[in-house]
């Protein structure tokens, strides 16, 4: 799923403004994460132009506003041409 998203150049189109970032939720890390005290769990969808939904990704955002984890988000659902692709 990663290489998928980050051979399809998700996380820079969606930075350059081709795809909307909505954050849906926000928790609290879980203390086996290792991220610092402050940052942000979240769920975010991109959505395109249309409105439909090309990605559903998990990230850590820090108080600095930073990606935690890898620096990049997590994918867990991701709409390849017509084929919804998801971690379950």
């Amino acid at each position: 799923m990663r290489r998928l998203f980050n051979d399809g150049q998700y996380w820079q189109r969606a930075q350059q403004g081709e795809f909307t970032i909505e954050i849906k939720r926000h928790m609290t890390p879980l203390p086996q994460a290792g991220e610092p005290a402050g940052t942000v769990s979240q769920i975010a969808v991109c959505t395109d132009a249309s409105g439909r939904p090309v990605a559903l990704v998990h990230q850590y955002v820090r108080l600095d506003g930073s990606l935690g984890g890898s620096g990049r988000p997590d994918p867990k659902e991701l709409l390849v041409g017509d084929e919804l692709l998801y971690v379950s």
